[in-house]
């Protein structure tokens, strides 16, 4: 009898194991390498073949975003008719999605406000542009040399959040986690600063990882180059579809996919990680 429940116990703790480690098998790839036949295509200038030419295939399964277009297009003539998204056709609840980026040279449109800026949507319930949902921004300041890769802009929704107050302004607080002295913050709309210790690739030529993490409405993880940079608690929805995003700057994506889950997974599985 001992040994049955040794046993027992062990295959419990290799299942619970299991649902919180992934390899690459166990994900779905989302871009098919050629077009975007498995995306919903939405951008704010009216011509309908505009998806088409903002989201491009690129070498070795990328999307290519702006690949095309000359240098400040967008900036004083078809003023942001280029603000894009793509859109998964199905809505997602628990997840992990993954996607790689790196910056290219050209900006346009409102560049001059946000500079080097696109991101991924989740828990979108509102597909106009832009989404009403959570982003997980993909930005760089290159004038201040200012990392906002990882950072959240909330669009519509609402979730805890913790952040370092000693050491902010207010106007920059960033993610602390309550363990280590994070104060829960006032629900607002618009930007929630990652960690300062993000490590990524600017202007480089090098790639970012980016992995996010969402069980339901229960939490979400935002992580870059393997790190975790923010997370949020307690979210108004618990699903929606996901989406990329074209902005103000050249942009390369690849390695887009995700794995779903059935059942939420404790939050502590994936920031012991």
């Amino acid at each position: 009898m001992k040994n049955l429940f040794l046993l027992s116990l062990i295959l419990c703790a290799l299942s619970c194991k299991n649902k919180g480690t992934e390899t690459i098998k166990d994900f779905t790839p989302l871009y098919n390498g050629e077009n975007l036949n498995n995306w919903d295509c939405h951008c704010k200038g009216e011509d309908p073949e505009l998806p088409k030419k903002v989201f491009t295939a690129g070498n070795k399964g990328e999307i290519h975003v702006f690949k095309n277009f000359p240098e400040n297009y967008g900036v004083l003539e078809n003023k942001n008719e280029t603000h894009c998204m793509i859109f998964t056709k199905k809505k997602y609840s628990r997840y992990i999605f993954k996607f790689d980026y790196k910056w290219g040279n050209k900006l346009f449109n409102n560049y001059d406000t946000y500079q080097y800026d696109a991101g991924m949507y989740f828990h979108v319930f509102n597909t106009k542009i832009w989404p009403e949902g959570i982003e997980y921004q993909v930005r760089y300041n290159h004038l201040e040399k200012r990392n906002h890769t990882g950072d959240i802009w909330n669009s519509g929704s609402s979730f805890n959040w913790y952040a370092d107050e000693k050491n902010n302004t207010s106007e920059s607080k960033t993610y602390l986690p309550l363990n280590e002295g994070g104060v829960l913050q006032a629900h607002k709309g618009g930007e929630h600063r990652a960690s300062k210790n993000a490590e990524y690739n600017a202007l480089n030529g090098k790639w970012n990882h980016c992995e996010v993490i969402v069980m339901g409405n229960t939490y979400a993880i935002f992580k870059l180059n393997g790190k975790v940079v923010n997370v949020i608690t307690t979210i108004k929805h618990k699903e929606g579809v996901v989406g990329l995003q074209a902005e103000t700057a050249e942009i390369f994506y690849k390695n887009i996919s995700i794995k779903e889950f059935s059942e939420d997974i404790p939050i502590s599985q994936f920031l012991n990680n």
